[in-house]
């Protein structure tokens, strides 16, 4: 037996958990021309994927079930936000360019528990039922 076989495999780190996720709702409402018709969702999704490039997880989900606060996205801590007290921030209604470049920008300098979100952003932020909370943790 060589040596190499009889050491145990290191976990390689999980690059997530690093940095923050933004979870970004394309469902039955979120995401849809009917719901929000002058907004361009997938170029949205693009672009936050495009300018938090190594800087967060940019995640596309069917449905976070806040409907009536379409577009939804949640904003989660980066392990380091966490230990730092940062939870997940849930924002709706998340429909002009303006909302999502301030979330990127917030994100960018580390997003929760790390960075103070601009305060236009308390005018998206809601807490969801716990069952959905729940849910999106799962």
């Amino acid at each position: 037996m060589s040596r190499r076989a009889g050491r145990a495999k290191k976990a390689a780190p999980d690059v997530r958990a690093a940095r923050p996720t933004v979870t970004v709702c394309r469902g039955c409402c979120c995401g849809t021309t009917a719901e929000v018709p002058y907004l361009d969702h997938e170029a949205q999704l693009t672009d936050l994927r495009t300018q938090l490039a190594g800087v967060a997880t940019v995640r596309r989900t069917d449905c976070l079930d806040a409907c009536e606060r379409a577009n939804v996205m949640v904003v989660q801590p980066s392990a380091e936000g966490r230990k730092a007290g940062g939870r997940p921030v849930w924002l709706g209604q998340v429909n002009d360019p303006g909302a999502a470049a301030d979330i990127t920008a917030w994100v960018d300098q580390g997003g929760p528990g790390l960075a103070d979100p601009p305060d236009i952003l308390d005018l998206y932020t809601f807490s969801p039922s716990r069952r959905v909370r729940h849910e999106l943790d799962d």
